[in-house]
């Protein structure tokens, strides 16, 4: 810098913007003879030249007339400048030659460097234009994207396959090319970058709206420190390829005719339910079902009548099952079921029922009205089989069984085991005889008298169903009540029960007694919407007081969906009717929800009563929901009372009132109307 300065200094500092000038414009020979001009100039020498390379000494000029000097920068020599003629040189004119040679090389070498520079920029921008040309010129279809999923290139190939233009992709993020919300995840680089890529079969949407099948291959970018900056995807449309793979999957695991699974995939699919199943500790079965009278259709009506018929029956079944459940055509009119998830063989049953009931209402195929029935046999898992095929075997021997025992074929069910036959038989019949006897007036209610254990009055009545049999006489309530829940029964048990206590209550309202709490119990699966309005109606109808009855209902009740729970209780208070928890300590009821819940009463079940006063943690249980119920500002009630030791403990405890055996059994409804006028029935 300390030469530029001296340089600037001369009178001839013009001569430096004109090597400038010279270097920026000039090349070759033209150059060197403008250097060679301007070095003579400004050292006044009548000759001067630059001489490019190492240069050499001219031996024909004196060594005295000549002054030289390296044009070099560093390690780098552009060459020299050589001026003579004079009659001698003095320091001063030497040093104008060294300045303008350092000048002369900071300038060759920062020139050199551009030309460099523009040089690589240039066969990179024709390498990168080389190299779009490539990916434009390919089928496939290539992208990349940063780490948030935001498209940075986009080639013709995606053009193509997607119908954006690089304009309308690049800047946007991956996610707007999805065609399933749950495929979210299979760009996130997070995921597999650092494994160096991985490739996948996706599902994508044009512009057009069309969705495709697409083969995805994702690699990670990397900076020059080998750190992930994005991923480069390749995509290639499969659609074709899928629907040929779905298409042969379709035939290898479908019933051509039906569309159902067929045997194969039926022990595919069952043999995964039930390994689910062991996991859960529960059981399942296997159904086999064939239908009646088919031959004799399809060799009457042809085969066109026949197979339209197999389709609906398959559909009738599938509409009959849960989502979980699989229907399969093995072949002919022969049709599989396979359950998995129950806790009790005898809930196949109910199944097997509901699939020969939805074969009741006739098909109407081609003009005719056609009936067909089932005869179905099932296996258990696991005390018939650990896998599909033997389960399906041993039903297949089961429902032969049922084809021959049963005089009616259509209703005809049979286990593979004998003894859950009997058990099975046992209930079928059970449960017939109890829809009949919800049609014939076999049901009567009986009246267990509640007690207040203070003053020994009569303030209740609990409303219990009894089955009177023709043959058997009364059926007890634990063989007809469980059943009733398990089939749905319950829910027209509750309904009639509702209506004949609400028409008794009518009866001894109308005759002057004075009114008291009528309990009826309301299973769970009578505890909805519609409830409220069928008491409502119900009231209404017999013009009854609402204060006269009361709705007992299971704790278990309360766990499923607090808040619609809490409005169809809130409905029914709002009618004047009270509400009690029946069984309570059995379930498991939140303290915070319980203190919310509309209700009056909490009855002790009597699991707990049984065991007082001997069984300390019966005692303490009891003693703790009293008091818990005192807190609350609720009554206690205390069932299945027999001793009078029970009766003592509840007392001093704070119980408010009883039932049981000691005071009195459930009682017809014109001896409970005895009991009630004269309260004979008292002790202590």
């Amino acid at each position: 810098m300390s030469d530029l300065r001296e340089l600037v200094s001369f009178d001839f500092v013009g001569g430096t913007t004109a090597v400038c000038d010279a270097i920026l414009r000039l090349r070759g020979e033209a150059l060197h003879q403008e250097l060679g001009r301007l070095a003579a100039l400004l050292t006044g020498s009548p000759d001067g030249r630059f001489v490019p390379g190492a240069g050499l000494i001219d031996p024909n000029l004196p060594g005295a007339r000549l002054l030289r000097h390296a044009v070099a920068a560093g390690i780098e020599q552009f060459g020299w400048y050589e001026v003579s003629g004079g009659e001698g040189y003095c320091p001063e004119t030497e040093r104008k030659l060294v300045a303008l040679a350092h000048l002369t090389a900071s300038l060759m070498q920062m020139h050199a460097l551009a030309q460099r520079s523009t040089h690589a920029y240039a066969q990179m921008e024709a390498q990168l234009a080389h190299q779009s040309q490539i990916l434009d010129q390919i089928h496939e279809s290539v992208l990349t994207m940063d780490q948030m999923g935001y498209i940075t290139s986009w080639n013709r190939g995606a053009e193509q396959l997607f119908g954006y233009t690089a304009l309308e992709a690049i800047g946007r993020n991956i996610l707007f090319l999805y065609a399933d919300e749950d495929d979210s995840g299979d760009m996130q680089p997070d995921l597999f970058a650092e494994q160096g890529g991985r490739m996948m079969e996706v599902r994508r949407r044009k512009k057009s709206g069309e969705v495709f099948w697409a083969s995805l291959s994702l690699s990670p970018l990397r900076d020059l420190a080998d750190r992930p900056t994005g991923l480069i995807a390749y995509l290639t449309d499969i659609t074709e390829r899928k629907q040929a793979e779905e298409q042969l999957h379709h035939l290898a695991y479908y019933d051509e005719l039906t569309g159902l699974p067929n045997r194969t995939l039926f022990a595919r699919l069952v043999d995964q339910a039930l390994m689910g199943s062991q996991r859960n500790d529960l059981g399942g079965c296997v159904m086999f079902v064939d239908l009646n009278r088919f031959k004799r259709i399809n060799d009457t009506l042809g085969r066109r009548i026949g197979d339209e018929l197999l389709r609906q029956v398959g559909q009738r079944f599938k509409d009959a099952l849960r989502d979980e459940d699989v229907v399969a055509r093995l072949s002919g009119d022969e049709y599989a079921v396979g359950l998995s998830d129950i806790r009790q063989h005898f809930e196949a049953t109910t199944v097997a029922q509901k699939l020969q009931a939805s074969l009741d209402a006739p098909f109407y195929i081609g003009g005719h009205d056609l009936r067909v029935g089932a005869s179905i046999g099932i296996s258990v898992y696991p005390q018939d089989g650990n896998d599909a095929e033997t389960l399906l075997g041993l039903a297949d021997i089961a429902m032969e069984r049922a084809k021959r025992a049963d005089a009616n074929p259509d209703r005809s069910v049979a286990f593979y085991s004998q003894d859950m036959n009997k058990g099975m038989q046992e209930r079928m019949r059970i449960e017939s005889g109890l829809r009949h006897a919800l049609g014939n007036g076999e049901l009567i209610l009986y009246y267990q008298p509640k007690f207040e254990i203070a003053s020994g009055r009569i303030v209740g009545a609990e409303a219990l169903v009894r089955w009177v049999h023709p043959q058997r006489g009364i059926v007890p309530p634990s063989e007809f009540i469980p059943l009733a829940e398990t089939t749905g029964l319950i829910v027209q048990v509750g309904e009639w029960v509702l209506e004949q206590a609400c028409a008794q209550a009518a009866i001894w309202q109308r005759s002057g007694i004075a009114p008291f709490r009528l309990a009826v119990n309301v299973s769970a699966r009578e505890f909805t919407q519609s409830l409220p309005g069928r008491v409502s109606d119900t009231l209404r109808r017999y013009q009854l007081d609402p204060s006269w009855l009361e709705l007992e209902i299971t704790e278990s009740t309360l766990m499923h969906d607090f808040e619609r729970v809490t409005a169809i209780m809130d409905r029914i208070t709002s009618l004047g009717v009270s509400l009690s928890l029946d069984d309570f300590g059995t379930g498991y009821s939140s303290l915070s929800y319980l203190k919310r819940f509309p209700i009056q009463t909490l009855k002790i079940d009597r699991s707990f009563t049984t065991g007082i006063p001997k069984d300390a943690s019966d005692c303490a249980i009891a003693g703790t929901i009293v008091s818990m119920a005192r807190q609350l500002c609720l009554r206690v009630i205390a069932e299945g009372v027999e001793t009078l030791d029970q009766l003592e403990f509840l007392r001093d405890a704070g119980c408010d009132e009883v039932q049981g055996y000691l005071y009195a059994a459930p009682l017809p409804a014109y001896e409970f109307e005895r009991c009630l006028r004269d309260n004979w029935l008292l002790i202590g």
